[in-house]
């Protein structure tokens, strides 16, 4: 069996072999594209499969999807009311897939806790499993994988990652006559989309902790190692969860909390930046 590698995206890591296993009956054909995305970061999806009773008419949107993005589809009959027959053939496909040993790690695709275990087995083998699903996911799932990402963070990554811009000036609407005595209420501002935004009140105290345990005897610590420990204590840390496309982003952005030193490598025109918690 290969050796497991450490879930986080490196200058390798685009050769790690993917298995991909999307439970079509607890998640979004709106995500896929993102999920794809965020998939390729950590390696190649070798396989890509999808379960769930195809001939049912709550499938019919994942049909387009399907195509587009070569997933191959599993078609699993619900034989009776009421049982998940979905998640049986899905556990069956990534044990029959992990033995051919050709993969390096795992990413299950769904909100459901029932493949917890499914999660737990593939890590006790050396692999790294990804989780992907959305915020109702069971805790227990979650931190059963190595990485777990929210689908909602997917589906609204470019206006949680970006700063808000000042609304563009209107030219005032045109006034409509109503009857006498009746007034007509402004019409509201478009509110945005729930899963438009994703961003959560800062775990200051998490990140203050990853820092102490990583840094020096003057109390700094280099980025990537509390990138490192805070995924390995929080599967689910995820900096665009909290409005930023990156974790050195969230830094920055917490002058008030954090300082930042940017050092240079030696020999090379790249920096090297760390972290020291302020308070």
């Amino acid at each position: 069996m290969k050796p497991r590698n450490s879930g986080k995206p490196d200058q390798d890591d685009s050769q790690h072999r993917l298995a991909v296993l999307i439970d079509a009956d607890n998640a979004q054909p709106a995500v896929i594209e993102g999920l794809l995305a965020e998939i390729a970061k950590y390696g190649v999806a070798s396989v890509k499969r999808i379960y769930g009773d195809f001939t049912s008419t709550r499938m019919t949107q994942w049909k387009g999807a399907l195509l587009k993005h070569s997933i191959s589809p599993a078609q699993q009959f619900a034989y009776t009311s009421g049982k998940n027959a979905t998640d049986s053939s899905m556990i069956i496909d990534a044990m029959d897939l992990l033995y051919t040993q050709r993969f390096d790690g795992f990413c299950l695709v769904s909100s459901d806790s029932d493949f917890t275990r499914l999660a737990q087995r593939l890590r006790e083998e050396g692999l790294t499993v990804y989780g992907f699903g959305e915020r109702k996911t069971p805790d227990a799932f979650v931190q059963a994988c190595d990485k777990f990402i929210y689908t909602e963070v997917l589906r609204s990554e470019s206006p949680a990652a970006e700063p808000a811009k000042p609304a563009a000036t209107r030219a005032p609407a045109k006034e409509t006559k109503q009857p006498a005595g009746k007034s007509v209420p402004a019409a509201p501002a478009a509110a945005a989309k729930p899963q438009d935004r994703v961003v959560e009140p800062l775990p200051l105290a998490l990140i203050r902790q990853a820092i102490e345990e990583a840094s020096d005897d003057q109390g700094w610590a280099g980025l990537g190692a509390v990138g490192s420990y805070l995924n390995k204590i929080r599967p689910d840390f995820d900096p665009r969860l909290y409005g930023h496309r990156k974790l050195s982003d969230l830094f920055k952005q917490q002058p008030r909390h954090f300082a930042i030193d940017e050092r240079s490598v030696p020999g090379s025109s790249n920096k090297t930046i760390y972290i020291r918690s302020l308070g």
